[in-house]
Formats: C-alpha cells, sequence, structure tokens
C-alpha cells in the first residue's frame, strides 16, 4: 500500500529548485542592476551633487572619437583653465561651448544640466535593459521586465536626445 511520501518528497524537491532558481535569478538581476548604478554615479555625482564643484562652460577646440578639449572659463568663483577635457558623443563640434562640473582634483569636466545628467546614467540605463531580459527569461515574469526595459530604453532614448 503507497504513502504518498514518495509524491510529497518530489514536491518539495521542485519547491527547492524553483526557490533557488527565484532567489539566484533575482540575486543577478540586483547585481546587475547595482553594478549599473555604481558605474553610473561615477559621474553622475558632479552633475547630482553639484554644490562645492566648480562650474563653467569649455568652448571646445579639438575633439577626438571620444571626447573634447578646450578652455574652460569659469561660474562663480572658480579658477580658468587653458585646457579642460570633456567627454562628449559625436554631436558636439569645435567651436560649441558646453556647460560643464570639474572633478576635483583635476582639469577633466562631466558635461552639467539634463543632458549630461542623463549621459551620465547611460550605464544605468544598460544595466536595466540586460536586467529585464534576465527577468523575463529566469524568473518568467513579463510585467517587471517590461517596465524595466521601457525605463532603461526610455533613459538610453533621453540621453541620445539631449546630448
Amino acid at each position: 500500500m503507497a504513502t504518498g511520501s514518495g509524491d510529497r518528497g518530489a514536491a518539495q524537491a521542485g519547491g527547492l529548485v524553483l526557490f533557488a532558481r527565484v532567489v539566484g535569478v533575482g540575486a543577478l538581476a540586483a547585481l546587475i542592476l547595482v553594478s549599473g548604478a555604481w558605474g553610473s554615479w561615477r559621474n553622475a555625482q558632479y552633475v547630482v551633487v553639484g554644490k562645492g564643484h566648480e562650474h563653467g562652460t569649455v568652448r571646445l577646440v579639438a575633439c577626438g572619437d571620444t571626447d573634447c578639449t578646450g578652455p574652460f572659463s569659469p561660474k562663480g568663483s572658480a579658477r580658468p583653465r587653458a585646457k579642460v577635457t570633456v567627454s562628449l558623443p559625436v554631436r558636439h563640434h569645435v567651436g560649441d561651448s558646453v556647460s560643464v562640473v570639474l572633478k576635483p582634483g583635476g582639469d577633466t569636466g562631466v558635461r552639467d544640466g539634463l543632458g549630461g545628467l542623463l549621459f551620465a546614467f547611460v550605464p544605468f540605463g544598460g544595466a536595466l535593459l540586460l536586467a529585464a531580459a534576465v527577468v523575463a527569461l529566469g524568473l518568467r515574469v513579463p510585467r517587471t521586465a517590461w517596465s524595466l526595459a521601457v525605463a532603461g530604453a526610455a533613459l538610453l532614448g533621453g540621453a541620445f536626445l539631449t546630448l
């Protein structure tokens, strides 16, 4: 006579596998999001917390593939500099003036304003898209995955449009 304890053991093992999958994939998605936010914060902190940093404009004199250089004209009590490097995408040309915040202890600037903020959060936008794929495939939670994907696409699209 069967007691049914074998069926109960199989159900418990299946439940443990499901729990392990949810925890593992959830941890992976969280790790992706945290690393994207951490990578974005390296530059975004100067735009978000602009108080105490040097603000001004850079008139672009030379532009390469990924960055441009030029003299820095300060706003307020900052000191002028002959050459400041700013990481800019291809939309900027020699002769343009760009509003920047200088990183402390150097001659490197981060674009200021909404465009600079969105550009600084591009790594987080990519992390949102990657986490959406992980959530959709690993957790099979389509609404959450679509929410992450739409947020990531909006962030990346906004950065593209404001640069």
